[in-house]
């Protein structure tokens, strides 16, 4: 065979491969789109009877397409752990928050949290339980100083917390509730330093399924 008849073939071998990738990555291209982009979930690794309380070996999370996720589902395995299951959800399915029941508690009443972390009660500035969205919802935590007439400012103190509890509160704080959160330690000396020293601590609630973050947000008096 001829040098320029290798060469011909070699250049038709390259052009057939280089067709196939790229029709290989046209399609690619064509079900990514038609699927939309990925969300992390968290699904059921093993059936999870009602009443069971989650392990972590109930559990993974996986990537999915975020249009057909429903919108409470949950994106971490620390959202469930120390809940127990309000409906049976089989193995494969989404676990998700309307799925779970108030936390687990320990046998001295204590709600249960993982290692590590800490159930805190914050007195909270909220007068209606219902609007927080009950045990498992997702709050964010304001804080608002200038306590004896000081300069006042509301500062968006902790972001995606776990509420784990909530009642009313009784003799002075009456008007008041009492919210229990599952914090960090170091979240837990942070809000008990707050609600000694600030003049509010209040409780924003999450929409279902929203875990994103809006960085820090501190705005004063003299900015209104």
């Amino acid at each position: 065979m001829s040098r320029r008849r290798i060469a011909v073939t070699l250049v038709l071998a390259l052009l057939g491969g280089w067709l196939a990738a790229a029709d290989v990555r046209s399609k690619e291209h064509r079900i990514a789109n038609s699927v939309g982009p990925l969300a992390t979930a968290l699904v059921a690794r093993a059936d999870i009877g009602a009443g069971k309380r989650v392990a972590a070996s109930d559990l993974q999370v996986r990537q999915l397409p975020a249009r057909y996720l429903p919108p409470d589902v949950l994106r971490s395995s620390a959202d469930a752990l120390g809940l127990r299951a309000a409906v049976p959800v089989p193995r494969g399915a989404y676990v998700t928050a309307s799925a779970l029941a108030a936390a687990s508690a320990s046998s001295d009443g204590a709600p249960a949290v993982a290692p590590g972390e800490r159930a805190l009660d914050v007195n909270v500035s909220n007068t209606g339980a219902a609007e927080l969205g009950g045990p498992g919802a997702r709050v964010d935590v304001l804080v608002t100083t200038g306590k004896d007439g000081g300069a006042g400012r509301t500062s968006l103190a902790l972001q995606d917390v776990q509420l784990l509890g909530v009642r009313q509160g009784s003799g002075d704080l009456s008007d008041h509730l009492i919210a229990t959160l599952r914090v960090t330690l170091r979240q837990a000396v942070y809000l008990t330093a707050a609600q000694n020293f600030a003049q509010e601590v209040r409780l924003l609630p999450r929409p279902a399924g929203d875990r994103g973050g809006a960085g820090k947000l501190s705005i004063g008096g003299k900015q209104l």
